[in-house]
């Protein structure tokens, strides 16, 4: 079965799919530890699950859904300057046609000091063979992630490349060169997760390897192995990039 469509497809899935509930309640929880007090907007919404976890979140997506609070694209924030004290995004990054729009967009619409937390895929050896064999969206990891232009009004909002966040962020040297072209953001975090549970649960597929019953325990031996395993086998990102000014 090939991915859900839009975000009603997405959201039945989720309704119907308690792996993949539990799967998401951990990460859902890890962003929101890393949240400030205060505003915070949501990019990215689809099926409406971050508000169980952060109810006063705004929530948005470039696509429309009665569950949202506005529509709108990432690229083109439609809020005032100094708006949200975070700005929370879960698998949205890597499907920006220009990332870099994104990035100029959220350090203005963040206060001071405030936070850009995203979880995204995460190429690593194993992800990678993953990914590309048995993964509908693509993992380029020659294409320029900085690269500007116009943006196509006609865009998929579902064409991704799956490589854009560790293009950005994966080493160190990479994350040097976001905060040379972002001055006013710094990458103060980033965190490889899910190892083994990720792919065993099938994602928003209607099949899962495993019983939503073993998530917790799995997670558990996950946050043990990943200090020594993460660069080799994670499938996730978690980033935290912090406004400077």
């Amino acid at each position: 079965m090939t991915a859900p469509a839009n975000p009603a497809d997405y959201r039945a899935i989720w309704e119907a799919k308690p792996v993949l509930r539990a799967v998401y309640r951990d990460w859902y929880e890890r962003m929101v530890s890393h949240c400030l007090p205060g505003r915070t907007l949501e990019i990215g919404g689809g099926s409406g699950n971050l508000k169980a976890f952060a109810p006063d979140v705004v929530s948005t997506d470039v696509l429309p859904a009665d569950w949202l609070d506005t529509v709108c694209d990432a690229q083109r924030l439609p809020f005032a300057d100094g708006s949200f004290d975070n700005i929370v995004m879960l698998d949205v990054l890597h499907h920006l046609e220009r990332p870099v729009r994104f990035f100029d967009e959220a350090s203005r619409v963040l206060k001071p000091g405030g936070r850009i937390v995203m979880l995204e895929p995460g190429i690593t050896p194993v992800s990678h063979i993953f990914y590309r064999s048995f993964h509908p969206e693509p993992v380029d990891m020659a294409v320029d992630p900085y690269v500007d232009g116009p943006i196509d009004p006609d865009k998929d909002p579902y064409d991704s490349n799956q490589a854009i966040p560790t293009l950005l962020f994966g080493k160190p040297h990479d994350r040097q060169a976001f905060e040379r072209r972002f001055e006013g953001l710094a990458a103060i975090r980033t965190e490889r997760l899910a190892l083994l549970i990720y792919p065993l649960s099938g994602g928003f597929r209607t099949w899962s390897l495993v019983p939503a019953g073993m998530v917790r325990p799995l997670n558990g031996l996950e946050r043990l192995l990943v200090p020594v395993l993460g660069w080799l086998a994670a499938f996730r990102l978690l980033i935290v990039v912090e406004s400077r000014c």
